[in-house]
């Protein structure tokens, strides 16, 4: 795995904001972009220009039609970021809502009796939703336990619980807190075998910005983004609905297009954005590549954007700059191990005998922006089986750089002390 040429990280990092500065605190290293990702510039310019647009769509105005046109773009453009076999793009509230709401559809037109499967490994968006609409719907909620010592679930693990009254499936794609990704296409399918009627969402929210997403392949019928943390911006949400998923009865207009997902009326700049996304690695799919098909640009990107960040956590693990690295400090222990080959731009640690609300509160001292994460809602279920009270994350992207992670080490060679 190897790090982008420092000319084109340079033109990289040139198309985002805030890559060295906290607009409130000044120069710091960005390394909480599990949080959210840091901001394409172009988006920020979209978003305020489309929101000065006092026309709205449907009207019989060539403004409205050009904001009907921005719509469909930004729609094909994500089914082709997506690879997506058919299916619809819908825009919500934000990924958790559209989980919600993708997870509650799956469950109610159900037959009862059967059971909604997932894992101990996802998100709360999901496990959440997935047990109360499980309870509602008379179907029982079963978790398949991930494995502790590598931060991943495969499989297996599924295949395990799995029965033909399986009604709905929850897969996580990476998880926020081990950082590790699920073969999703592999756990679709030991699905398919012993159920194929069920319904099957995925939580893609921690993934979309850290490696390729090819829907075709995956035999799914949802998938979530949360754009902001994708380089876009926050305030909305983005699904993917299969055909079969969309056909479901669901919440609509009376009246109204059967296959209408959308309640009101969506923001055309959230839509705009996407485009902003898929060009700006349609962009760094040509830097990287001598491809010049739109797919086959979108996935050399994501292969160079997965190798670029291989190289910043084997940097962090492994040492950088004569610095040893986290696996080499006596008192560090790493969240699914430091020879792990599922990780995705994430390394969660503690330090023993050191609470790890210090250790983020020193690294933020020295200009280095982490994150604590704790045993509740939203990570007990990676600790608590650790016996572990909080851990610090550290989330790269891949405008990040190989001397961001030595400045990061070479702070840690005094706190892990």
């Amino acid at each position: 795995m190897s790090a982008f040429p420092p000319e084109l990280l340079s033109e990289v990092r040139a198309r985002f904001a805030h890559v060295e500065e906290c607009p409130f605190t000044g120069p710091r290293v960005f390394f909480e972009n599990a949080g959210g990702a840091l901001t394409l510039k172009s988006v920020a310019e979209t978003s305020a220009r489309f929101a000065a647009i006092p026309d709205n769509q449907g009207r019989d105005n060539p403004a409205s039609a050009e904001l009907m046109r921005v719509i469909a773009t930004a729609r094909a453009d994500m089914m082709r970021l997506l690879n997506a076999p058919g299916g619809q793009i819908v825009v919500g509230e934000s990924g958790t809502e559209m989980l919600f709401r993708m997870i509650r559809t799956a469950c109610m037109a159900a037959p009862g009796g059967g059971q909604v499967l997932g894992s101990t490994l996802e998100h709360p968006a999901s496990r959440s939703a997935a047990a109360h609409w499980a309870g509602h719907a008379g179907l029982a909620h079963v978790l398949v336990p991930h494995d502790d010592a590598t931060g991943t679930v495969g499989p297996e693990a599924y295949r395990a619980a799995l029965t033909p009254e399986t009604r709905v499936a929850t897969i996580v794609h990476t998880s926020p807190v081990t950082g590790m990704g699920v073969d999703i296409a592999g756990v679709a399918a030991a699905i398919r075998e012993v159920a194929p009627d069920c319904v099957i969402v995925v939580d893609g929210i921690q993934h979309a910005a850290h490696g390729a997403i090819d829907l075709s392949e995956a035999g799914v019928d949802g998938y979530a983004i949360s754009p902001y943390k994708m380089f876009s911006r926050h305030g909305y949400g983005v699904a993917w609905l299969s055909d079969r998923l969309a056909a479901l009865p669901h919440e609509c207009l009376v009246g109204g297009p059967a296959e209408q997902w959308e309640l009101g009326t969506r923001d055309t700049g959230a839509y705009a954005t996407l485009s902003d996304v898929v060009g700006y690695l349609d962009w760094l799919g040509g830097q990287v590549s001598g491809e010049t098909g739109p797919r086959a640009r979108l996935e050399a990107a994501a292969r160079a954007i997965h190798a670029h960040e291989r190289a910043l956590t084997d940097a962090m693990l492994f040492g950088a700059d004569n610095l040893p690295g986290l696996d080499a400090m006596e008192r560090v222990r790493i969240v699914g191990g430091a020879q792990n080959p599922a990780r995705e731009g994430l390394v969660c640690f503690w330090v023993e005998g050191r609470p790890s609300a210090e250790v983020v509160s020193a690294l933020g001292a020295e200009g280095i922006r982490v994150h604590i994460r704790k045993d509740d809602h939203y990570s007990g279920n990676i600790l608590g089986p650790l016996g572990q009270a909080d851990c610090i994350r550290v989330s790269m992207c891949h405008y990040n750089s190989v001397a961001e992670v030595a400045r990061f080490l070479s702070a840690m060679q005094g706190i892990a002390a």
